[in-house]
């Protein structure tokens, strides 16, 4: 069976439940399965959930609200950078109302599941035979002898179906637009980019900017009224995804794109026809692609936040592009005549373009596909956290950690950060609950990039 959704927010606070809590940012409500704690602990953000009492007394409940077939739970450790808190083995409990509890047994008795050995690295645990009720509970046995009983989890369930259950009917999420959605590997991936092609040739052109350290092609599919032609005047637009391998929405969200374009093109969607004949839009779906196979076959709730974040040489993508800014604001410093401190196409400096560089091939690709398409505007689908970040990513000062940074067209990118996030269903919905440690809702769902966080070569 699938997760239940913990780590997605499926499962909602009100359905998570705990015998007790260190501290309210310690809460049930914090031991989702990946979650981030910020850096500043002891806050309402905190990176698990943390019992009151250190004892074997202690549960973490979730209530699926309808019957469901549990088969499996995946645990962690607490998200922390100052102490060392996991559970090293626990109960699995079940149960219809909440008051009377099965646990779950084999032979010998109650089957004690082995937990976690440290704070990051997901276990997954299949209970002996798969048990159907609305309640489960976890019930930690024993705990890092230097810590707390902390922990992270997910369930693994299958809704059973309710035809009497008006609010399960009301709410099933469902879809009638004819685009496949699912997870995508990489053959399957290409397949479907040529398939996009084969449904609209006239306006598509698949071709690819490089390729990986491990040899796959970074293919791109161009959507354009004239594929392989720049014309004087028609913006260049690029959507790239999946610069940390096993953020994988962005690549889906990238292909969901590409065939609905076609499908409402030929549709005559006068909105999308308009798109196509006046700009020229390119979308690569997977920069790292061989980051995405790594988390792909460990299985995205078993993985944790880093296997196949980086390139296969250990490069982080996202902050591997050459330091532009600074090359800028130095010039600025030194009070030199406006006319000879480039503000544009700043040259990128020798060491940066040199064989023993640490730059990853697939950083290189890009780059040497931004030089080749004259672009005027990019976008950068990641995960993590639900907001619209805009430039700089970069703080001005070296001793400043965040600081809103403006560029000269700061106004521009405002407005576009806004336009996107105020069509988006939940950005910019006061009653969204934060994703990690952030709430970007009283931003309307945008953020300076360097107000969050600085980094360099982004």
């Amino acid at each position: 069976c699938p997760p239940l959704g913990l780590e997605t927010l499926k499962i909602t606070d009100f359905q998570l439940h705990a015998s007790t809590a260190k501290r309210y940012g310690l809460g049930a409500h914090r031991g989702r399965l990946n979650i981030q704690a910020g850096v500043n602990e002891n806050d309402f953000y905190d990176g698990a959930w943390c019992a009151g009492r250190n004892d074997p007394y202690q549960w973490i409940e979730v209530d699926a609200r309808r019957l469901t077939k549990f088969t499996g739970v995946i645990t962690q450790g607490r998200n922390s950078l100052w102490s060392s808190n996991w559970v090293t083995s626990y109960r699995v409990l079940v149960s219809n109302d909440s008051h009377a509890w099965t646990a779950v047994r084999n032979e010998s008795g109650d089957v004690i599941f082995e937990g976690n050995s440290e704070k990051e690295i997901p276990v997954l645990n299949m209970l002996p035979v798969p048990l159907v009720a609305r309640y489960i509970r976890i019930n930690p046995r024993s705990w890092f002898e230097e810590g707390s009983i902390c922990m992270r989890l997910e369930i693994l369930g299958c809704p059973l179906p309710d035809p009497n259950n008006y609010y399960h009917r009301r709410n099933e999420m469902t879809t009638t637009d004819n685009l496949d959605f699912k997870h995508h590997n990489y053959k399957e991936m290409r397949q479907l980019m040529k398939t996009v092609n084969k449904m609209c040739p006239n306006i598509t052109r698949i071709y690819n900017i490089g390729k990986s350290n491990q040899g796959l092609k970074l293919y791109a599919v161009e959507i354009s009224d004239n594929p392989g032609e720049h014309e004087v005047g028609e913006p260049e637009f690029r959507y790239i995804a999946g610069a940390h391998g096993n953020e994988v929405l962005g690549r889906e969200l990238i292909l969901l794109l590409m065939q609905f374009m076609c499908q409402e093109y030929l549709a005559g969607n006068p909105r999308i026809v308009h798109l196509i004949e006046d700009t020229r839009i390119h979308l690569l779906p997977s920069v790292n692609p061989d980051g995405y196979d790594k988390a792909y076959k460990a299985g995205s709730e078993l993985g944790g936040w880093s296997l196949g974040r980086w390139t296969q040489d250990g490069i982080d993508i996202n902050n591997n592009f050459p330091d532009l800014n600074s090359l800028l604001w130095e010039s600025e410093d030194q009070k030199k005549s406006k006319r000879k401190v480039p503000n544009h196409h700043i040259p990128i400096p020798d060491w940066y373009l040199s064989e023993n560089a640490t730059v990853a091939v697939e950083t290189r690709a890009i780059i040497a596909w931004m030089e080749k398409i004259p672009f005027v505007l990019g976008g950068n689908l990641q995960g993590g956290e639900l907001v619209v970040a805009y430039p700089y990513d970069m703080v001005r000062s070296m001793w400043k950690t965040q600081d809103y940074t403006p560029t000269p067209d700061d106004h521009v990118f405002r407005w576009l950060a806004y336009s996107y996030a105020s069509t988006h269903r939940l950005m910019t919905d006061a009653r969204r609950r934060a994703c990690h440690t952030e709430d970007f809702q009283k931003e309307d769902g945008t953020v300076n990039g360097a107000s969050w966080h600085t980094v360099a070569g982004s």
